[in-house]
């Protein structure tokens, strides 16, 4: 009879042996996607160089301050222009360091010979100051740019200063956990292009936040704003923050909120007339919410706690409504999805929200279009 116990024993040793000799960095087999962990206390970084024919790299710095390359941050980056040029790289992404602004400048400036669509950086602490703004932008033309945890030592002027460094174009923008998001307004540039608008899982926002957050006039093609999971509590109170913005989205996610009924003889407000679609999903919502726009295309009220069918005097008139998951539908629903939590089966409302994970990692790249 086999030992098993005394097999892994024997196998440990190799087991050891492999991770002592792990790369940091891996490329798929197909030369699509390298990411690279340098979590070693002494991390070979010449092996990042592995990555150079990749579409897809993903860069993470083990937590450590990246001040030892500052030294390289003043080279010249046209010297190696067509070296750039050349990458297959559309898609980075940049994580788990302590970065000096000046080198991350010098890395925008190094990516402005770069055909990069898509940049991403998370859990970074962005220290000192930025440099002062070049005459025109010499950084990447991105299509996307998210950014999740990361700190500027420059406070709320930090949008601003990384924008001046980044060619005209940008039409979606994440921003998760966010440090700060209550912006210098007058001196932030205005997004033209700018579409996708995303600043879910900042539950800390509010109302209030998000006033600050939407500088009035500064996103004038806006159609699509995500605000999941951002601490949002009343509609009258999203719709004036819309309307002192003067944005025109043509979706509205406000799903993962805690929403409460509006306050007897609170104002009423007129919602942007180019609003179309609104998710109020996950709201915890036991009736429909009043002071709803007059019309939509879509309205979805799934996965809430209504426990009858909306009277047609409660809803605006609407082409698709989306009620499933709500317990009205079914009079045992509560009580059939915990016992399905019992069993070990996931409901499908919990079962959407997992796929969710947290919910600003949804459509992280929606609208950025093909790689060009």
């Amino acid at each position: 009879m086999v030992c098993v116990p005394c097999l892994l024993l024997l196998l440990l040793p190799l087991l050891r042996v492999s991770a002592a000799t792990l790369e940091p960095c891996e490329l798929d087999e197909e030369d699509f996607r390298c990411v690279c962990n340098f979590t070693d206390p002494k991390p070979d970084w010449s092996s990042a160089f592995q990555c150079v024919a990749a579409v897809e790299v993903e860069i993470r710095g083990g937590g450590r301050s990246l001040e030892q390359f500052l030294k390289s941050a003043d080279a010249d980056p046209k010297q190696y222009a067509d070296t750039i040029k050349a990458l297959r790289m559309r898609r980075l992404t940049l994580g788990a360091a302590q970065v000096p602004a000046l080198l991350l400048v010098a890395l925008l400036r190094a990516l402005g010979y770069s055909r990069l669509k898509e940049l991403t950086l998370e859990d970074l602490e962005i220290t000192g100051p930025m440099p002062p703004p070049p005459l025109e932008a010499t950084g990447p033309a991105l299509s996307t740019l998210s950014l999740r945890n990361v700190s500027w030592a420059t406070g709320g002027a930090w949008l601003g200063e990384l924008q001046q460094w980044l060619k005209p174009g940008l039409r979606v923008l994440n921003i998760a956990q966010a440090h700060s998001l209550a912006f210098a307004c007058a001196q932030l540039p205005t997004f033209q292009a700018l579409t996708n608008l995303d600043l879910s899982d900042n539950p800390g926002l509010g109302e209030r936040g998000l006033i600050a957050a939407l500088c009035p006039h500064k996103f004038p093609a806006l159609q699509d704003l995500a605000l999941r999971n951002a601490g949002m509590e009343m509609l009258s109170s999203v719709c004036a923050a819309l309307a002192a913005a003067s944005v025109q989205p043509h979706r509205l996610d406000l799903s993962h909120n805690s929403l409460r009924a509006t306050a007897p003889g609170a104002t009423s407000c007129v919602w942007p007339s180019s609003l179309s679609s609104l998710s109020l999903s996950f709201a915890g919502l036991e009736q429909v919410p009043k002071g709803l726009p007059p019309k939509l295309s879509v309205l979805d009220l799934s996965c809430n706690r209504l426990s009858r069918a909306p009277r047609p005097d409660e809803l605006p008139e609407v082409n698709n409504l989306t009620l499933d998951g709500n317990p009205f539908l079914d009079a045992g629903a509560l009580n059939h999805q915990e016992d399905l939590k019992s069993s070990g089966v996931v409901p499908v409302c919990a079962r959407s929200a997992l796929t969710m994970g947290v919910s600003g990692a949804l459509a992280l790249l929606q609208g950025a279009g093909a790689f060009a």
